[in-house]
C-alpha cells in the first residue's frame, strides 16, 4: 500500500454526490422492500439499480475514487497473503478449542469456589 501523505480538499460538490449515492442506495433497498408484493426478480433488478447508481454517483466523486483505489490495494495485499495448510489449520483450532474449554473449565471452579466462600463462609447465607 502507498505510504504518500496526501491530503485533499472535500468540495461542497463531492458531498453532494456522496449524500446523493447514500439517497440512491436507500431508495434502492427501500424499493425492493416496497414492491413486496411483486416478482422476485424485479425487486432484485430494483435493488441493483439503486446500488449500481449509488455506485456510479460515488464513483465521480473524489473520495469515491479515492475509495476504489484503496479497495483495489486491499485486494492486491489479500493476494500477499500465505494461507495455513488445512493441517495447520485443523491443529490451531483444536488448540484453541482445548484452550477455551481449560479456561471455561476454570472459570467455573473459580466462581463456585467464590461463591462458596462468599455465601457459605462469610454471610453465613445456605443455598
Amino acid at each position: 500500500m502507498s505510504n504518500q501523505s496526501v491530503e485533499t480538499v472535500s468540495t461542497s460538490n463531492d458531498k453532494i454526490k456522496i449524500a446523493l449515492a447514500v439517497a440512491l442506495a436507500v431508495a434502492g433497498v427501500v424499493g425492493f422492500y416496497f414492491l413486496s408484493d411483486k416478482p422476485a426478480v424485479v425487486r432484485a433488478g430494483v435493488l441493483a439499480l439503486g446500488l449500481l447508481a449509488a455506485i456510479g454517483m460515488a464513483w465521480t466523486s473524489t473520495p469515491g475514487r479515492e475509495f476504489l483505489n484503496f479497495a483495489k490495494e486491499s485486494v492486491r495485499e489479500t493476494k500477499k497473503v500465505v494461507w495455513p495448510s488445512r493441517k495447520e489449520a485443523m491443529q490451531v483450532t483444536a488448540i484453541v478449542f482445548v484452550f477455551v474449554l481449560l479456561m471455561a473449565t476454570f472459570l467455573w471452579i473459580t466462581d463456585k469456589v467464590l461463591e462458596y466462600a462468599l455465601y457459605d463462609l462469610i454471610l453465613g447465607w445456605k443455598k
